[in-house]
């Protein structure tokens, strides 16, 4: 037996009785069932000899399976050469059989609809659409080369002709995209694109939603910010206090909103609507110096001599040089 389809010998993983394989793509040959000492691929099954029956839903007889298994270990893939090749062309008069994870490797085309048909390589469907990739065309997905024709590799977009991709990446965007939002990467098509791309052999999961918004791979992403990130947090509540109104009252940056501060401590006016961050301001500092306001921090501060060592450290900072290019002079009045 091939190394590719020999189980690895730590593992405890019962391999599929129709592929023979412990490991296979989920997006080939979709989860494994196990009941009553049998194990196979849920599309193993469905693309078997005598198995399928149009409807039904995984409700296959057992002693149909245990049948097909027998059959299939006197038949041999054309592409691997091992036993138990279950499915076999469609094409009249055609004996050519391989196991599922074989398919791509042998240029066959697996049609994940209705009979679920399967074709080898001479009698598969191929793309009627009277296109030709130009010279250095790259695939859309993955950059690379398309080639230089339509092959069973290098497919195009029925409806805008322009569109090139490789088989195999194509075949990863409705895994995360699902049914009702597969479309051509280039033009958005969709009808035409997905009924193409059914019967050339793609697999498209009928998921109403985005894989990825249905396993919340990014739901900390909607969770608004709330924590002050100033240097020095003045509030006796701590980091995480958030008023509506007044000195607590936590701003997010008007950029990012990914970082925030308390008014007072970026020593903010109550008539300041927007704060921005060092990271998007670009300086390296606490405070926003567009909206800085001398006189303001002088109230803050209870007397001149601590003004005075503030405004020290604020050149240090170069925050003065910012508040003049904005019109704002050291006593806090506007330069006109």
């Amino acid at each position: 037996m091939s190394a590719r389809k020999r189980k690895a010998p730590d593992s405890m993983e019962q391999a599929c009785m129709l592929c023979r394989r412990a490991e296979a793509d989920p997006d080939v040959c979709g989860r494994k069932l196990e009941k009553r000492g049998l194990c196979a691929h849920v599309f193993c099954l469905y693309f078997a000899n005598g198995i399928f029956q149009q409807g039904s839903r995984e409700g296959v007889c057992v002693e149909d399976i245990r049948r097909t298994v027998k059959r299939a270990a006197q038949k041999h893939c054309f592409v691997c050469g091992e036993s138990g090749a279950a499915i076999t062309c469609r094409e009249t008069g055609c004996d050519r059989s391989f196991h599922l994870p074989c398919a791509v490797e042998g240029g066959c085309v697996t049609q994940f609809f209705g009979l679920y048909r399967s074709f080898c390589w001479e009698h598969r469907p191929e793309q009627a659409v009277d296109a030709a990739p130009e010279e250095n065309t790259t695939c859309l997905i993955c950059l690379d080369p398309v080639g230089d024709r339509k092959s069973y590799h290098a497919m195009v977009c029925p409806a805008c002709k322009h569109a090139w991709f490789h088989r195999g990446c194509i075949q990863v965007q409705p895994s995360h995209t699902g049914f009702f939002s597969f479309c051509c990467p280039h033009c958005q098509n969709e009808y035409r694109f997905l009924m193409e791309m059914l019967n050339m052999g793609i697999r498209i999961p009928r998921r109403r939603g985005l894989s990825w918004e249905e396993d919340g791979a990014y739901e900390e992403l909607y969770e608004r910010h709330s924590r002050c990130d100033a240097r020095e947090c003045l509030c006796p509540a701590g980091r995480e206090q958030a008023d509506e109104e007044g000195p607590w009252q936590l701003l997010l940056c008007c950029s990012c909103a990914a970082e925030g501060t308390h008014r007072r401590c970026s020593y903010l006016r109550n008539s300041t609507a927007s704060w921005e961050c060092d990271s998007c301001a670009g300086l390296g500092t606490d405070l926003d110096a567009p909206t800085l306001d001398f006189a303001f921090l002088f109230s803050y501060s209870g007397c001149a001599r601590d003004t005075v060592w503030f405004l020290s450290w604020c050149r240090r900072r170069r925050i003065i040089q910012r508040s003049r290019r904005c019109g704002v002079n050291e006593k806090g009045f506007s330069d006109d």
